[in-house]
């Protein structure tokens, strides 16, 4: 359990203006902007930021966003831009931490506070009408470059310069990446046993994942079925045919 991982706050980030977006969400928070000094962090968040869609985003398991500067900066190369810090709505800006890669349930210590990893940021519409790129979900899946959710376990203040020090990495050793993309169901039904404390939201995406798993592997057992009857037919003829 390699718990010697580091990184650096380089900037805190709350809302800086609520956005109009279309459709039943009718207002987002995603516009977030670095700001000066230490923050306070809630069970909830931080001091001055706020969730507008209630339903699908927020809550204790989705307190705190952070996302890595290194995967800000492909972005912004990939796509021709600046991409300035909070463009992907983002709380924490850490740079030096694999934040995609970060393994659920590990606990990061941020000044003052206590972080948990708890689940990667799935990209919904709202963030595709941010972006203003054309098919940016689907991009954003593909690379599952998702950073990751915190839940503060013991709150704080954090400030732009502050140590990320990872102090627990859970030994199961999943991480946000592998439950992002799904793509070993049995490894994530260790997760669900593993990591008691988990959102009813994870657990769903890991029912998904087993599902959409399952469904292909019928789908592959009926090709394959389907397949090897016209060769038992054509065996049979041949059979027939040598008897006459």
């Amino acid at each position: 359990m390699r718990t010697d991982d580091s990184g650096e706050v380089v900037a805190v980030c709350v809302v800086h203006a609520e956005l109009d977006v279309p459709g039943r969400v009718g207002k987002s928070a995603i516009d977030k902007r670095p700001t000066p000094g230490r923050v306070a962090v809630r069970a909830l968040g931080l001091d001055g930021d706020h969730v507008c869609n209630t339903k699908d985003h927020g809550g204790v398991h989705q307190a705190v966003y952070a996302y890595a500067d290194e995967d800000a900066r492909r972005w912004g190369n990939a796509l021709d831009r600046e991409l300035p810090i909070g463009w992907f709505g983002e709380n924490l800006r850490i740079a030096g931490l694999a934040v995609s890669d970060a393994v659920l349930g590990a606990r990061w210590a941020i000044g003052d506070t206590l972080l948990e990893v708890s689940a990667p940021r799935v990209p919904c519409a709202t963030f595709q009408h941010w972006s203003g790129e054309a098919q940016w979900v689907k991009r954003f899946t593909m690379q599952a470059d998702t950073g990751a959710y915190l839940r503060v376990l013991t709150e704080g203040t954090i400030g732009a310069g502050d140590r990320v020090s990872v102090v627990h990495v859970p030994d199961h050793g999943i991480t946000v990446r592998d439950l992002f993309t799904g793509d070993d169901p049995d490894l994530l039904a260790i997760l669900l046993a593993a990591e008691p404390t988990i959102s009813d939201d994870v657990r769903r995406q890991v029912e998904r994942h087993a599902r959409r798993h399952a469904n292909a592997d019928r789908a592959a057992q009926r090709r394959a079925d389907e397949s090897a009857e016209p060769a038992t037919q054509r065996g049979t003829e041949l059979d027939t045919g040598a008897q006459l």
